[in-house]
C-alpha cells in the first residue's frame, strides 16, 4: 500500500507544484482582467472559452482519452507505441483543420445561438481558430499523458500560463477593452507552442515508421470509442454553455461574471488533484484493468489520497470565501462568495466520483460514459434551468452539488458491476472527516464571516495535520522527517 500511495503523492506533487505556480500566475491575470474589463468582460471571457472547449470536444473526437488508452495498453511494446503515436499525430491534424473549417463556416447561426447577437459572428471565427488550437493541445496532452511524462505535462502547464498571462496581460494593459479577444486566444496559442515543443523532445523511437495500413486498426478505435467518448464530453461541455447562456441571459452580464469568478476559483484550487488524475491515475488504471482487485485497489487508493489532500484546501477556500474573491478580483465580484461556497461542496463529491468515473475510460467503455455525462449535464442544466427565476444566482450552485451526487452514485454502481468495486474502510473515513469539516465550516459562515473563518481554517489545520499522519510512510524521507516532530505523525508505520 506505501508504494502505491508514494506513486500517486509523486504525481500529484510534480502537478501539484504546476498547479501552485499556474494559480499565482491566474491570481495575477484574472487581477487585471477584473480591474479592466469589470464583471460584464469577465463573464464574456467565461463564455468564450466555453464556447471553444464544447467545439474542441466536438471536433477532438476523444482523441485525448482514446490515445492515452491505447499508448497505456501498448506498455513496453515499442512498435505498438510508434504505431498508436503516428495514428495519433495524423488523426489530430485532420480532426483540429477540419474542426475549425466547420466553425468558421457556422459563424453566424453559432453567434446568435450561443451570444445572442449575430453581429458577434467574427469573433466566433476569430474562436474557431482557438477551437482548432486546442484540438491540437489535446492530442499533445494524450500523448505526453500515455507515455506517462508527468513532469512533461507540469512543463507545459507552467510555461504556457506564464507566457499566456504575460501576453494577454500585456495587450490588456495597452489596448484595454478592445484586446478582449486577443486575452482569450493567447492562452490555446501558449499551449498549443510550448507542448508542441515538448512533444518534439520526445526521445527519438527505435523501431521503423509503420505504414498507413498498420494504424486503420487505430483509427477503427477511434471512431468506435471516440463518438461515445465525443458525445459524452460534449455534452459535459455543452451542458456548463448552456448554465452560462441561462445566467446571462435571465440575470444579465454582472451575474454571468460573477458566475465565471467562482467557477474559475473552484477549477482552479482543485485543479491538482483532477490534473493528477488525468496524467498519473488514468494510464496506471487502465494497465490494471485486467485485474480486477488490482484495479478495485487502484482506485481505493487514489480517492484516499485525492479527498486527503483536497480536503484542507476545499474547507479553507469555503473558510475565507469572501476574501478570496475580493483578492483574485475586486469588491465588485463579492456575490460570487455565496456561488463559490456551494461550487466547492459539490468538487467535494467530484473528487470522491472521479476516480469511478475513470473505471469507464480504463475499460473502453464508451456508452457508459456517454450516458453518465449526458445525465450529469442533463440534471445541472434542469436544476439550473428551475431554480434561477426563484434563487438567481444560488441556482448554478444548487445545480453542481445535485450532479456530482448524482454522478457519484451512478458510477459508484457501473464501477461496482465492472470490477467488483467496494470502498475502501480507509476511502470512506477520508471521505468522512472532509465532509464534516466542510459541512460544519459552512454551518459556520452563516452564523458570522469571521467565525466561519477561525472554525475553517482550524478545520483546514487539523486535516493537514489528518493527511500527514494518514500519508506520512509514503512521503520523501526528507519532508517526512521534518514533519515527523509534529505531534502523532511520526508514530505512523507503513
Amino acid at each position: 500500500m506505501s508504494e502505491a500511495h508514494r506513486q500517486i503523492l509523486r504525481a500529484t506533487s510534480i502537478i501539484g507544484g504546476s498547479s501552485l505556480v499556474n494559480v499565482a500566475v491566474g491570481l495575477v491575470r484574472n487581477k487585471i482582467a477584473a480591474l479592466i474589463l469589470g464583471p460584464a468582460g469577465i463573464g464574456l471571457v467565461g463564455i468564450f472559452h466555453n464556447l471553444m472547449q464544447t467545439g474542441a470536444a466536438l471536433a477532438a473526437f476523444g482523441i485525448g482519452n482514446v490515445g492515452t488508452r491505447q499508448l497505456a495498453e501498448a506498455g513496453d511494446d515499442e512498435h505498438a507505441r510508434v504505431v498508436a503515436r503516428r495514428a495519433l499525430g495524423i488523426a489530430a491534424g485532420v480532426l483540429a483543420v477540419t474542426g475549425g473549417v466547420l466553425l468558421f463556416l457556422a459563424r453566424r447561426p453559432v453567434a446568435e445561438l450561443v451570444l445572442g447577437r449575430e453581429d458577434w459572428a467574427d469573433t466566433v471565427g476569430w474562436l474557431a481558430a482557438g477551437m482548432a488550437l486546442l484540438v491540437g493541445t489535446v492530442a499533445q496532452n494524450g500523448l505526453l499523458t500515455g507515455l506517462r511524462r508527468v513532469g512533461d505535462l507540469a512543463r507545459v502547464s507552467i510555461l504556457s500560463a506564464i507566457l499566456g498571462t504575460l501576453a494577454g496581460v500585456a495587450a490588456l494593459l495597452v489596448w484595454r477593452e478592445r484586446a478582449l479577444l486577443a486575452f482569450v486566444l493567447v492562452s490555446p496559442l501558449a499551449t498549443f507552442l510550448v507542448g508542441a515543443y515538448f512533444v518534439r523532445r520526445l526521445p527519438r523511437a527505435s523501431a521503423p515508421r509503420p505504414p498507413l495500413r498498420e494504424l486503420v486498426p487505430q483509427w477503427r478505435t477511434l471512431a468506435r470509442l471516440g463518438l461515445a467518448f465525443t458525445v459524452g464530453s460534449l455534452v459535459g461541455t455543452a451542458g456548463q454553455l448552456t448554465v452560462r447562456s441561462l445566467v446571462g441571459r435571465q440575470l444579465g452580464a454582472e451575474s454571468l461574471g460573477q458566475f465565471q469568478a467562482a467557477w474559475t476559483i473552484s477549477m482552479n484550487y482543485i485543479g491538482f488533484i483532477l490534473m493528477a488524475m488525468a496524467a498519473d491515475y488514468y494510464p496506471r488504471l487502465t494497465a490494471a484493468m485486467r485485474d480486477r482487485a488490482e484495479a478495485a485497489r487502484t482506485v481505493n487508493h487514489q480517492a484516499e489520497v485525492a479527498l486527503l489532500l483536497a480536503g484542507p484546501v476545499l474547507v479553507g477556500t469555503v473558510a475565507f470565501a469572501p476574501w478570496i474573491v475580493q483578492l483574485l478580483y475586486s469588491p465588485e465580484f463579492m456575490p460570487a462568495a455565496a456561488l463559490l461556497r456551494w461550487q466547492i461542496a459539490g468538487d467535494l463529491l467530484k473528487i470522491a466520483g472521479w476516480p469511478l468515473g475513470f473505471i469507464l475510460l480504463a475499460a473502453g467503455r464508451g456508452h457508459a460514459f456517454m450516458l453518465t455525462e449526458a445525465l450529469g449535464a442533463a440534471v445541472l442544466v434542469a436544476v439550473t434551468a428551475s431554480m434561477l427565476p426563484r434563487t438567481g444566482l444560488i441556482a448554478p450552485g444548487v445545480a453542481y452539488v445535485t450532479t456530482y451526487l448524482v454522478y457519484l452514485a451512478v458510477t459508484f454502481l457501473l464501477a461496482r458491476r465492472l470490477i467488483g468495486y467496494a470502498p475502501s474502510p480507509a476511502a470512506v473515513q477520508a471521505m468522512l472527516v472532509v465532509g464534516l469539516a466542510l459541512l460544519g465550516t459552512a454551518a459556520m459562515t452563516l452564523v458570522h464571516p469571521v467565525a466561519g473563518a477561525v472554525v475553517g481554517f482550524a478545520a483546514a489545520l487539523g486535516l493537514a495535520w489528518f493527511a500527514a499522519v494518514r500519508l506520512h510512510h509514503a512521503l520523501p524521507e526528507p519532508l517526512a522527517a521534518l514533519l515527523a516532530f509534529v505531534p502523532g505523525v511520526g508514530r505512523v508505520r507503513p
